[in-house]
């Protein structure tokens, strides 16, 4: 539990020392702890002064785990071994070195046997430059990591204790907004390491991590006092069922599996098979013990019959599934489960009212008082459809409507709205979305758009920006400051708000939110991606590659195109050895491109086989302001102190990843996660890297978040510490304590 606990801590850039352990108060730094301050620096970390004398005091085997700890997180015991040695001088293969090699195993000709079966002919590929079959690309040699401590900068980490980790455990429950998938993995080894504290839960998404883990451990009514509406039971069985805190609808992940089994070659089509395969998944079965465990959450319920029904409404479909495979009308027929009765009843029968409906009923007649009597009742949805209704109804009667219950309305969509209005009142910009559980889409602009002249549209994009203030600085005013003077650091003004566009990926290294910028050390940045790991020996065929773009035209480096301006590719394998994974490189030559004229890169992976991207998948870049190495050896080019960032594929349906853009002008590379379809880079959508950076650009930073706090409390801003109201890098870590400043 201790190595979880150390995984969470390392995430905020901390290392977390327990006050329970024996302490022996040192003078002097003794040799285990100059040893372990060696080895983290060689993996590109680095102790604060108050961490340093923590850790002096603690016992060698506490020090041993930690460096295990960190050994882990920074996949020290990954195979890095890709299939070419010394990758950076290319090899010269070519297609003719493909198609002689097909011919000549097709035909049985002479050449050396590989250990896969494959025949290379003499006066093809240089074999004493490959760790495998440069035909099939399945590698057999595998060097360790020769380079370390290369890296320029290192991370700082510093000193949590139990305070520090319960303030972040709290900060996780209370969050405003919804989690992302590093949040949410930290918080499950939170809660299986430690009881919940008293707090009130700020998410429904949330919410189900605590109930889960409230019924793993048997507390099943415990676990029932949280559900306040069939919708928390039917999210918390599909998170069970699917592991997605979002309702996806079946439908939704039978579509994404049959297009990831689908090929660009038809013989190796699986589309069939991939769809069987998800539905098979999905089937529903349960014992009788759960079938009275959530028979008994529905009659428990306190809300009204007809209120539940309408609340189940949306997803009438899924709850006709899982009220069969639950044998809930079995159930309703026993003494005490009276309340389940009346529900089913008044659910089949359909003898209730759907407020929807009668919303896009009154909006298709335009009768606008009605429709705004209507919509605030619920100032959410309200909110989320405040755009739409500008334009249909028009946007004075609309925001004077909305104005009387935006003090209602969750901070979170408040801000949604300053931030969008941008691009949706824009007939000339496309939309970055994500449904829930596809890939992102470009959609275009709403076609009332039309309707009305350039400077109508930019009033109301300025009304919606000024109602949004306005109503942020009223709910700042009534909070009490904790002095008169405000420190922010100037990095906060570059670091954007979470809200919206949450992480899917897992970030094991310090964490960082979509859209943050990161400056370049160097004149390389080196990409990586590493798989396999765990799994038996197989075709999987992960794809690394990156997709350059010019003023004029565009570029490609992937396994089609190993060597092109600026870029190196270290060789397309298609097949992991067994348990210990495999990996691919790329390196970028940032001055190159420039001189080419290069605008931007987009860093992307793949799935080539069949499926989805493979589980565990861990994709980043390196950057260094000294010259990084390459093994002649065996090609390894991973040194864990040069990673300036890194995610972990831990759940996916989805087929390609965005994850990074480099801007060649501004040197600095910009961390966003955007899916796509297609085996290959060219099927990524440039269109939709576009949009969902003109998303980011336009969302609001924590910098003017806190601005807009200081001037509604009349808090002055101090370029210097000391200062009454500090806000530095180190707070902003912890994005769960950022969303508390979205004051409901």
């Amino acid at each position: 539990m201790k190595t979880n606990l150390h995984q969470v801590a390392l995430r905020q850039n901390a290392i977390w020392i327990p006050s329970t352990l024996p302490a022996a108060p040192q003078k002097e730094i003794t040799p285990t702890t100059s040893t372990l301050a060696a080895n983290a620096a060689r993996l590109g970390f680095t102790f604060s002064e108050s961490l340093l004398h923590a850790l002096n005091e603690m016992t060698p085997a506490f020090k041993l785990e930690l460096l295990e700890a960190l050994k882990t997180v920074t996949g020290i015991y990954k195979s890095w071994t890709p299939l070419v040695k010394g990758w950076d001088t290319p090899t010269g293969e070519t297609r003719a070195d493909h198609l002689v090699t097909y011919f000549a195993n097709m035909f049985k000709a002479k050449g050396t046997a590989m250990p896969c079966g494959h025949v290379i002919p003499s006066n093809t590929f240089p074999l004493e430059r490959y760790n495998g079959c440069p035909f099939c690309g399945t590698p057999f040699i595998f060097g360790e990591i020769e380079d370390y401590g290369q890296g320029s900068k290192l991370k700082v980490l510093e000193l949590w204790q139990d305070k520090e980790l319960q303030d972040f455990y709290k900060d996780l429950l209370t969050s405003k907004t919804p989690l992302d998938a590093t949040q949410a993995d930290s918080l499950k080894l939170l809660l299986q390491a430690l009881p919940a504290p008293e707090v009130a839960i700020g998410m429904k998404e949330t919410l189900m991590l605590v109930i889960d883990t409230l019924k793993t451990k048997g507390a099943v009514d415990e676990a029932g006092r949280y559900f306040t509406s069939p919708t928390d039971i039917l999210r918390y069985l599909w998170y069970q069922k699917t592991g997605f805190l979002q309702l996806v609808e079946p439908g939704t992940l039978i579509k994404r599996n049959s297009r990831n089994h689908a090929h660009i070659h038809p013989s190796l089509n699986r589309s069939g098979v991939g769809a069987a395969q998800q539905r098979h998944d999905l089937r529903l079965k349960y014992s009788r013990k759960d079938c009275q465990i959530v028979a008994k959450w529905l009659n428990d319920l306190a809300i009204p019959a007809e209120k539940a029904c309408e609340l189940m409404h949306p997803k009438r479909g899924m709850w006709v599934r899982f009220i069969r495979a639950l044998r809930l009308p079995e159930y309703a027929r026993k003494v005490g489960f009276e309340r389940l009765r009346t529900l089913l009843d008044v659910f089949y029968n359909q003898t209730y009212e759907v407020w929807q409906g009668r919303v896009e009923q009154v909006r298709i007649k335009y009768d606008a008082a009605t429709a705004f009597a209507l919509l605030q009742q619920r100032p959410g949805l309200f909110a989320r459809s405040l755009f739409a209704n500008m334009l249909w109804f028009g946007a004075e009667d609309t925001l004077n409507a909305f104005r009387q219950v935006i003090d209602q309305v969750p901070a979170r969509l408040v801000f949604t709205l300053n931030m969008y209005a941008g691009n949706y009142f824009n007939p000339g910009i496309a939309r970055s979305v994500k449904p829930l559980g596809g890939t992102h889409k470009t959609v275009p602009a709403n076609q009332l758009l039309k309707l009305y002249e350039p400077e109508e549209l930019s009033a109301m994009q300025a009304s919606i920006e000024d109602l949004c203030l306005d109503a942020m600085k009223a709910r700042f005013a009534k909070m009490s400051p904790a002095g008169k003077t405000m420190f922010i650091d100037p990095l906060l003004y570059h670091m954007p708000v979470a809200i919206g566009d949450r992480s899917d990926t897992v970030q094991d290294l310090p964490a960082a939110l979509m859209g943050t910028r990161f400056p370049l050390e160097g004149d390389t940045v080196r990409l990586f991606m590493q798989w396999g790991q765990g799994l038996p020996a197989q075709h999987l065929d992960m794809d690394l590659s990156c997709h350059i773009a010019y003023a004029t035209g565009s570029d490609i480096c992937s396994y089609s195109r190993l060597v092109t301006t600026g870029c190196k590719h270290s060789g397309d394998i298609r097949s992991i050895p067994n348990k210990i994974g495999t990996a691919e490189y790329i390196d970028i030559d940032v001055r190159e491109l420039a001189a080419a004229g290069a605008q931007y890169v987009t860093f992307t992976c793949n799935a080539y086989s069949n499926g989805s991207i493979s589980p565990n998948l861990v994709v980043g870049w390196m950057d260094s302001k000294h010259p990084m190495k390459i093994s002649e050896r065996s090609g390894v080019a991973y040194d864990p102190s040069c990673v300036q960032h890194q995610v972990r594929v831990t759940q996916s349906v989805a087929k390609g990843l965005v994850f990074g853009v480099l801007d060649v002008t501004a040197r600095e590379i910009i961390w966003l996660e955007m899916t796509f379809s297609g085996q290959m880079v060219q099927n990524l959508d440039r269109k939709g890297v576009t949009a969902l950076l003109a998303k980011l650009n336009n969302k609001l930073s924590v910098g003017a978040l806190l601005q807009l706090k200081a001037g509604a409390q009349g808090m002055t801003l101090v370029e210097h510490l000391p200062a009454d109201e500090v806000y530095d890098q180190q707070w902003a870590r912890n994005t769960a304590a950022v969303t508390q400043l979205l004051i409901d």
